[in-house]
């Protein structure tokens, strides 16, 4: 299994970063331009929310790109997460293989 030491960037990272403030958007902006509350946009800036696909074609309708720009930036932060955590490493090593009847 190969793992990088990089962590990637996360969807908070990127919304703030190369969204947000390039636009000059506050959270409550956002917010609105989205449809949610506040709280939601708060929860994602901050990595304390995921990306649904829900939140994915939300996000891409706003920013006027593809639900699976964020999808994938989420795949990615899950990934590393996952890699680099010592726990699930030991459950993904249990898994086994299975044999196929040739």
């Amino acid at each position: 299994m190969l793992t990088t030491k990089r962590k990637p960037a996360t969807i908070g990272e990127i919304l703030k970063e190369e969204f947000m403030e390039p636009l000059g958007l506050t959270q409550g902006v956002l917010a609105e331009a989205m449809g949610v509350q506040r709280k939601h946009v708060n929860e994602l800036c901050n990595d304390r929310r995921t990306v649904t696909a829900a939140t994915a074609l939300i996000l891409a309708r706003v920013f006027g790109n593809s639900a699976d720009f964020w999808l994938n930036v989420q795949r990615r932060t899950d990934l590393w997460e996952v890699m680099n955590s010592p726990t699930e490493r030991q459950r993904i090593k249990r898994a086994r293989p299975l044999k196929t009847a040739a």
